[in-house]
Protein backbone atom coordinates (compact mmCIF):
# COMPACT_ATOMS: atom_id res chain seq x y z
CA UNK A 1 0.00 0.00 0.00
CA UNK A 2 1.01 3.34 -0.93
CA UNK A 3 0.88 5.25 2.01
CA UNK A 4 0.91 8.77 0.46
CA UNK A 5 -2.41 7.49 -0.80
CA UNK A 6 -3.80 7.35 2.89
CA UNK A 7 -6.39 9.89 3.66
CA UNK A 8 -7.51 10.49 7.01
CA UNK A 9 -10.77 11.23 6.30
CA UNK A 10 -11.19 8.14 4.37
CA UNK A 11 -10.47 5.62 7.44
CA UNK A 12 -12.79 7.83 9.74
CA UNK A 13 -15.68 7.25 6.96
CA UNK A 14 -14.72 3.56 6.44
CA UNK A 15 -14.87 3.18 10.31
CA UNK A 16 -18.58 4.41 10.10
CA UNK A 17 -19.11 2.50 7.30
CA UNK A 18 -18.60 -0.72 8.58
CA UNK A 19 -20.58 0.39 12.17
CA UNK A 20 -23.76 1.64 10.15
CA UNK A 21 -23.41 -0.90 7.17
CA UNK A 22 -25.66 1.68 5.22
CA UNK A 23 -24.10 4.44 3.18
CA UNK A 24 -27.14 6.53 3.52
CA UNK A 25 -27.30 6.39 7.45
CA UNK A 26 -23.28 6.67 7.56
CA UNK A 27 -23.77 9.77 5.26
CA UNK A 28 -26.03 11.11 7.70
CA UNK A 29 -23.69 10.62 10.89
CA UNK A 30 -21.28 12.35 9.02
CA UNK A 31 -22.63 15.14 7.35
CA UNK A 32 -22.40 14.36 3.79
CA UNK A 33 -24.11 13.75 0.78
CA UNK A 34 -24.95 9.99 0.01
CA UNK A 35 -22.81 10.36 -3.64
CA UNK A 36 -19.43 11.73 -1.74
CA UNK A 37 -19.70 8.71 0.87
CA UNK A 38 -19.76 6.60 -2.26
CA UNK A 39 -17.04 8.07 -3.97
CA UNK A 40 -15.24 7.34 -0.31
CA UNK A 41 -16.10 3.86 -0.43
CA UNK A 42 -14.82 3.55 -3.91
CA UNK A 43 -11.42 5.11 -3.16
CA UNK A 44 -11.46 2.77 0.21
CA UNK A 45 -12.07 -0.33 -2.13
CA UNK A 46 -9.16 0.74 -4.45
CA UNK A 47 -6.92 1.76 -1.13
CA UNK A 48 -7.32 -1.64 0.15
CA UNK A 49 -7.64 -3.64 -3.07
CA UNK A 50 -10.64 -5.25 -1.35
CA UNK A 51 -14.34 -4.65 -1.92
CA UNK A 52 -14.79 -4.08 1.99
CA UNK A 53 -18.63 -3.95 2.07
CA UNK A 54 -20.92 -5.90 -0.14
CA UNK A 55 -24.54 -4.96 -0.64
CA UNK A 56 -27.62 -7.09 0.09
CA UNK A 57 -31.21 -6.37 0.29
CA UNK A 58 -31.25 -4.89 4.08
CA UNK A 59 -27.95 -2.68 3.48
CA UNK A 60 -24.37 -4.11 3.26
CA UNK A 61 -22.19 -6.93 4.80
CA UNK A 62 -18.40 -6.41 5.38
CA UNK A 63 -16.19 -8.57 4.00
CA UNK A 64 -13.41 -10.72 5.50
CA UNK A 65 -10.86 -8.37 5.27
CA UNK A 66 -12.88 -5.42 6.36
CA UNK A 67 -13.78 -7.53 9.72
CA UNK A 68 -10.27 -8.13 10.35
CA UNK A 69 -9.07 -4.40 9.81
CA UNK A 70 -11.84 -3.17 12.15
CA UNK A 71 -10.86 -3.26 15.89
CA UNK A 72 -7.38 -1.97 14.03
CA UNK A 73 -9.10 0.98 12.29
CA UNK A 74 -11.40 2.06 15.53
CA UNK A 75 -7.90 1.96 18.09
CA UNK A 76 -5.72 3.97 15.24
CA UNK A 77 -8.43 6.51 15.14
CA UNK A 78 -9.03 6.45 18.63
CA UNK A 79 -5.33 7.15 19.65
CA UNK A 80 -5.82 10.17 16.68
CA UNK A 81 -8.37 11.69 18.33
CA UNK A 82 -6.83 11.38 21.65
CA UNK A 83 -4.15 13.01 20.79
CA UNK A 84 -6.14 15.79 19.21
CA UNK A 85 -8.74 16.36 22.05
CA UNK A 86 -6.85 14.91 25.38
CA UNK A 87 -4.37 18.37 25.69
CA UNK A 88 -7.65 21.07 25.08
CA UNK A 89 -9.55 22.53 27.60
CA UNK A 90 -13.52 21.63 26.93
CA UNK A 91 -15.42 24.24 26.74
CA UNK A 92 -19.27 23.64 27.64
CA UNK A 93 -20.88 26.36 26.30
CA UNK A 94 -18.85 25.78 22.65
CA UNK A 95 -17.64 22.36 22.17
CA UNK A 96 -19.54 19.71 20.04
CA UNK A 97 -19.57 16.09 21.67
CA UNK A 98 -21.57 12.94 21.31
CA UNK A 99 -21.48 10.33 23.90
CA UNK A 100 -23.18 7.23 24.02
CA UNK A 101 -24.19 5.88 27.72
CA UNK A 102 -25.02 2.29 28.63
CA UNK A 103 -27.59 1.82 31.28
CA UNK A 104 -30.74 0.48 32.85
CA UNK A 105 -33.99 1.72 32.47
CA UNK A 106 -33.59 2.72 36.09
CA UNK A 107 -30.58 4.50 35.96
CA UNK A 108 -32.14 6.55 32.26
CA UNK A 109 -35.07 8.20 35.01
CA UNK A 110 -32.86 8.78 37.51
CA UNK A 111 -29.25 9.52 36.17
CA UNK A 112 -29.58 10.21 32.38
CA UNK A 113 -33.30 12.58 32.64
CA UNK A 114 -31.38 15.03 34.80
CA UNK A 115 -28.65 15.33 32.84
CA UNK A 116 -30.16 15.70 29.31
CA UNK A 117 -32.05 18.45 31.02
CA UNK A 118 -28.93 20.70 32.28
CA UNK A 119 -26.70 19.74 29.15
CA UNK A 120 -29.45 21.76 27.34
CA UNK A 121 -28.49 24.42 29.34
CA UNK A 122 -25.25 24.45 30.17
CA UNK A 123 -23.85 22.09 27.04
CA UNK A 124 -26.58 22.53 24.41
CA UNK A 125 -23.98 20.63 21.85
CA UNK A 126 -23.34 17.84 23.90
CA UNK A 127 -25.52 15.10 23.04
CA UNK A 128 -26.39 12.06 24.22
CA UNK A 129 -27.14 8.30 22.99
CA UNK A 130 -28.73 5.93 25.36
CA UNK A 131 -27.86 2.44 25.36
CA UNK A 132 -29.52 -0.84 26.76
CA UNK A 133 -27.39 -1.97 28.97
CA UNK A 134 -26.20 -5.49 28.71
CA UNK A 135 -24.53 -6.58 32.33
CA UNK A 136 -22.93 -9.58 31.15
CA UNK A 137 -21.59 -7.72 27.98
CA UNK A 138 -20.37 -4.32 29.79
CA UNK A 139 -16.51 -4.88 28.75
CA UNK A 140 -16.77 -5.68 25.93
CA UNK A 141 -19.78 -2.75 25.07
CA UNK A 142 -16.89 -0.55 26.43
CA UNK A 143 -14.40 -1.93 24.31
CA UNK A 144 -15.87 -2.43 20.89
CA UNK A 145 -16.64 1.13 21.38
CA UNK A 146 -20.56 0.60 21.14
CA UNK A 147 -20.49 2.63 24.31
CA UNK A 148 -18.54 5.34 26.02
CA UNK A 149 -19.62 5.33 29.71
CA UNK A 150 -21.50 2.74 31.97
CA UNK A 151 -23.23 3.73 34.91
CA UNK A 152 -24.31 0.31 36.33
CA UNK A 153 -23.35 -1.98 40.06
CA UNK A 154 -19.69 -2.34 40.47
CA UNK A 155 -18.11 -4.86 38.26
CA UNK A 156 -15.32 -6.93 38.98
CA UNK A 157 -11.60 -5.74 37.95
CA UNK A 158 -11.05 -5.80 34.24
CA UNK A 159 -8.26 -4.85 31.91
CA UNK A 160 -8.48 -1.26 30.13
CA UNK A 161 -11.70 -0.59 32.14
CA UNK A 162 -11.85 2.74 34.95
CA UNK A 163 -14.44 2.65 37.60
CA UNK A 164 -15.81 5.90 39.91
CA UNK A 165 -18.42 5.77 42.46
CA UNK A 166 -21.50 7.63 42.08
CA UNK A 167 -24.16 6.83 44.86
CA UNK A 168 -25.23 4.07 47.02
CA UNK A 169 -28.73 3.06 46.88
CA UNK A 170 -31.94 2.07 49.40
CA UNK A 171 -34.84 0.89 49.15
CA UNK A 172 -38.34 2.09 49.45
CA UNK A 173 -41.82 0.27 49.71
CA UNK A 174 -44.50 1.73 47.14
CA UNK A 175 -48.30 0.51 46.75
CA UNK A 176 -51.15 2.69 46.03
CA UNK A 177 -51.97 5.18 48.76
CA UNK A 178 -55.46 3.73 50.13
CA UNK A 179 -53.77 0.74 50.28
CA UNK A 180 -55.51 -1.32 52.82
CA UNK A 181 -52.59 -3.51 54.12
CA UNK A 182 -49.77 -0.35 53.68
CA UNK A 183 -48.50 1.18 57.17
CA UNK A 184 -46.06 3.04 58.18
CA UNK A 185 -44.52 0.28 61.11
CA UNK A 186 -44.72 -2.58 58.63
CA UNK A 187 -43.03 -5.70 60.37
CA UNK A 188 -41.41 -8.04 58.15
CA UNK A 189 -43.97 -10.51 58.79
CA UNK A 190 -46.44 -8.36 57.23
CA UNK A 191 -44.31 -7.57 54.27
CA UNK A 192 -44.04 -11.14 52.90
CA UNK A 193 -47.34 -12.19 53.46
CA UNK A 194 -48.06 -8.53 50.52
CA UNK A 195 -48.25 -9.47 46.97
CA UNK A 196 -45.15 -8.37 45.34
CA UNK A 197 -44.06 -6.99 42.06
CA UNK A 198 -40.29 -7.69 41.01
CA UNK A 199 -37.96 -6.59 38.29
CA UNK A 200 -36.39 -8.66 36.28
CA UNK A 201 -34.27 -7.27 33.37
CA UNK A 202 -33.36 -10.52 31.81
CA UNK A 203 -37.04 -11.38 31.67
CA UNK A 204 -38.54 -14.04 34.17
CA UNK A 205 -36.97 -14.26 37.19
CA UNK A 206 -38.74 -13.98 40.42
CA UNK A 207 -36.26 -13.89 42.95
CA UNK A 208 -33.52 -11.23 43.33
CA UNK A 209 -30.94 -10.39 45.74
CA UNK A 210 -33.92 -8.66 48.62
CA UNK A 211 -35.04 -12.50 48.16
CA UNK A 212 -31.48 -14.02 48.75
CA UNK A 213 -31.52 -11.13 52.08
CA UNK A 214 -34.69 -12.62 53.32
CA UNK A 215 -34.01 -15.98 52.81
CA UNK A 216 -31.09 -15.53 55.52
CA UNK A 217 -33.72 -13.90 57.95
CA UNK A 218 -35.94 -17.41 57.67
CA UNK A 219 -38.58 -15.59 55.35
CA UNK A 220 -39.67 -15.73 51.83
CA UNK A 221 -41.90 -12.83 50.35
CA UNK A 222 -44.88 -13.76 47.70
CA UNK A 223 -43.95 -12.83 44.41
CA UNK A 224 -46.49 -12.96 41.69
CA UNK A 225 -45.62 -10.82 38.89
CA UNK A 226 -42.10 -10.24 37.27
CA UNK A 227 -41.81 -7.39 35.42
CA UNK A 228 -39.05 -6.91 32.63
CA UNK A 229 -39.24 -2.79 33.09
CA UNK A 230 -39.21 -0.54 35.95
CA UNK A 231 -41.22 1.49 33.77
CA UNK A 232 -43.75 -1.03 34.08
CA UNK A 233 -44.21 -0.52 37.65
CA UNK A 234 -46.33 2.51 37.96
CA UNK A 235 -49.57 1.18 36.12
CA UNK A 236 -49.06 -1.99 38.21
CA UNK A 237 -49.08 -0.56 41.60
CA UNK A 238 -51.68 2.01 40.96
CA UNK A 239 -54.55 -0.33 39.84
CA UNK A 240 -54.03 -3.07 42.21
CA UNK A 241 -52.53 -4.08 45.63
CA UNK A 242 -49.88 -5.15 44.16
CA UNK A 243 -46.64 -3.52 45.71
CA UNK A 244 -43.00 -3.23 44.84
CA UNK A 245 -39.44 -2.68 46.19
CA UNK A 246 -37.90 0.31 43.95
CA UNK A 247 -35.00 1.97 44.31
CA UNK A 248 -35.36 5.18 46.30
CA UNK A 249 -34.23 7.41 43.64
CA UNK A 250 -36.94 6.35 41.54
CA UNK A 251 -39.84 7.27 42.11
CA UNK A 252 -38.94 10.45 44.33
CA UNK A 253 -40.64 13.13 41.93
CA UNK A 254 -44.11 11.03 41.84
CA UNK A 255 -44.34 10.37 45.33
CA UNK A 256 -47.44 12.13 45.43
CA UNK A 257 -48.66 9.35 43.51
CA UNK A 258 -48.04 6.57 46.15
CA UNK A 259 -47.76 5.76 49.37
CA UNK A 260 -44.60 5.31 50.64
CA UNK A 261 -43.25 2.82 53.83
CA UNK A 262 -39.70 2.97 54.57
CA UNK A 263 -38.60 -0.72 56.05
CA UNK A 264 -35.75 0.10 58.29
CA UNK A 265 -35.29 -3.56 59.13
CA UNK A 266 -34.21 -4.40 55.69
CA UNK A 267 -30.47 -3.34 55.53
CA UNK A 268 -30.21 -4.18 51.86
CA UNK A 269 -28.50 -1.32 49.55
CA UNK A 270 -26.49 -0.83 46.62
CA UNK A 271 -23.82 1.17 44.78
CA UNK A 272 -24.08 2.90 41.46
CA UNK A 273 -20.72 3.50 39.67
CA UNK A 274 -19.19 4.86 36.45
CA UNK A 275 -17.51 2.82 34.58
CA UNK A 276 -15.36 3.77 30.87
CA UNK A 277 -12.47 2.70 29.03
CA UNK A 278 -8.98 3.50 29.10
CA UNK A 279 -9.21 5.17 25.74
CA UNK A 280 -11.36 7.45 26.79
CA UNK A 281 -9.90 8.45 30.27
CA UNK A 282 -7.91 11.73 29.00
CA UNK A 283 -10.54 12.85 27.02
CA UNK A 284 -10.91 16.25 28.06
CA UNK A 285 -14.96 16.21 26.77
CA UNK A 286 -15.23 12.90 28.59
CA UNK A 287 -13.33 13.84 31.55
CA UNK A 288 -15.69 16.78 31.75
CA UNK A 289 -18.85 15.09 31.49
CA UNK A 290 -18.18 12.20 33.94
CA UNK A 291 -16.96 15.06 36.33
CA UNK A 292 -20.83 16.83 35.76
CA UNK A 293 -22.63 13.73 36.41
CA UNK A 294 -20.93 13.33 39.70
CA UNK A 295 -21.86 16.97 40.53
CA UNK A 296 -24.95 16.97 39.47
CA UNK A 297 -26.38 13.38 40.90
CA UNK A 298 -23.44 11.45 42.51
CA UNK A 299 -22.57 11.57 46.64
CA UNK A 300 -19.06 12.78 45.65
CA UNK A 301 -17.60 15.94 44.29
CA UNK A 302 -15.22 14.97 41.39
CA UNK A 303 -15.12 11.54 39.04
CA UNK A 304 -11.97 10.85 38.05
Amino acid sequence: MNNSRIDLNLLATLEVLLAEQNVTKAADQLNLSQPAVSAQLARLRDLFDDPLLLPTRRGMIPTAKAIELAPQLRDALDHVRNALHSHQDFDPGTAKLTISIGCSDYIQATVVMPLVLALRQIAPGVRVAVRNLMPELVEQQLGNKDVDLVIALPRPPAPHLRTSHLFDESYVLIGRRDHPRLKADMTIDEYVELEHVVVSPRGGDFETPVDSALATLGYRRNVVVSAASFLLLPEIVLDSDLVALVPRRLFLRQSEKFMRVNLPWLGEQFKINLIWHERCHRHAGHHWVRNFIGHLVGDQNICA
